[in-house]
């Protein structure tokens, strides 16, 4: 006699099957290159390499470049953080939103000042976040900050 799978059953595959399919992964920050790349650190001990998705950041040697990375690795160094996102760019690093209990690191960044809203890739965004980062840095550019706080950044 075969048994059929109970309810429950089929709902714990069905969140596991929708959280790899949005491409959700969570680990431990281990390691922050610049203020829009980091290195996360899975439960299987793989190591994800992470482009933030929607911001570009200063190169350490320019301007505000290890402000911004010494800024990323503040919000994120040795913190459990989910990461959303499943594209892959040219450099292999998976692009994503990294999220630290439910706060947006690379919205984070803009507010600061010390990254750029990446308007070129603005259609992976959800209307809503649009809008938010749009906010975001117009606000740290009226105010001046960071980067804005320079004659051209």
């Amino acid at each position: 006699m075969h048994r059929r799978p109970s309810p429950i059953c089929f709902l714990v595959l069905s969140l596991v099957f929708a959280t790899a399919a949005f491409g959700q992964l969570s680990g431990r920050v281990v390691g922050v290159h610049d203020g829009d790349t980091l290195t996360v650190l899975d439960a299987e001990k793989t190591q994800h390499k992470i482009r933030l998705s929607a911001i570009d950041a200063p190169e350490i040697g320019q301007d505000f470049g290890q402000e911004a990375k010494h800024q990323l690795s503040d919000l994120t160094f040795g913190k459990t953080v989910m990461i959303e996102g499943n594209k892959i760019d040219r450099h292999g690093r998976r692009v994503a939103k990294v999220l630290i209990n439910g706060r947006d690191a690379n919205l984070e960044m803009v507010v600061v000042g010390l990254a750029w809203w990446y308007k070129d890739y603005q259609r992976e965004q959800s209307s809503r976040d649009r809008e938010i980062y749009n906010a975001a840095e117009a606000d740290a550019r009226s105010r001046k900050l960071g980067l804005w706080s320079t004659g051209s950044p």
